[in-house]
């Protein structure tokens, strides 16, 4: 018997036995059971991100930055200002921490005087849809 035959030899059960796996996972069911609070956790952030959507209002962007530290600023904006809206967007490449969802430009300028004493670089924007 020469090399060949012996390696394969050699291979042949264990190719029998990844065979039979495979044939004994087919035709199998899996049924997953649904946590109920999952539900209501979808519902809810599905309402949160129907709020958050860019509208035609005025915006005060606040930061500008990496992920973490945008969470971290947006953190302290909502500790200090329970009041106004807040939320993280991504534009490639930076995080921004848009506050505020402001009819008129005035009523943003307002608030903006307000913030500046603690965001000193932050300014109005109007995104578009």
């Amino acid at each position: 018997m020469n090399l060949y035959n012996r390696k394969c030899n050699a291979i042949a059960p264990i190719l029998m036995v990844f065979f039979m796996a495979i044939n004994s996972t087919n035709g199998q069911t899996v049924t997953v059971e649904q946590d109920a609070q999952f539900e209501q956790l979808l519902s809810e952030k599905r309402r949160i991100n129907a709020s958050i959507t860019v509208t035609n209002r005025w915006k005060i962007q606040i930061f500008t930055g990496d992920n973490t530290n945008s969470r971290k600023a947006l953190q302290d904006f909502k500790r200090d200002y329970k009041t106004i809206d807040a939320t993280v967007v991504f534009h490639t490449p930076s995080y921004k921490v848009w506050v505020g969802n402001f009819k008129t430009r005035i009523e943003a300028e307002r608030t903006l005087l307000d913030l500046k004493s603690k965001y000193p670089d932050a300014f109005l924007i109007k995104p578009n849809k």
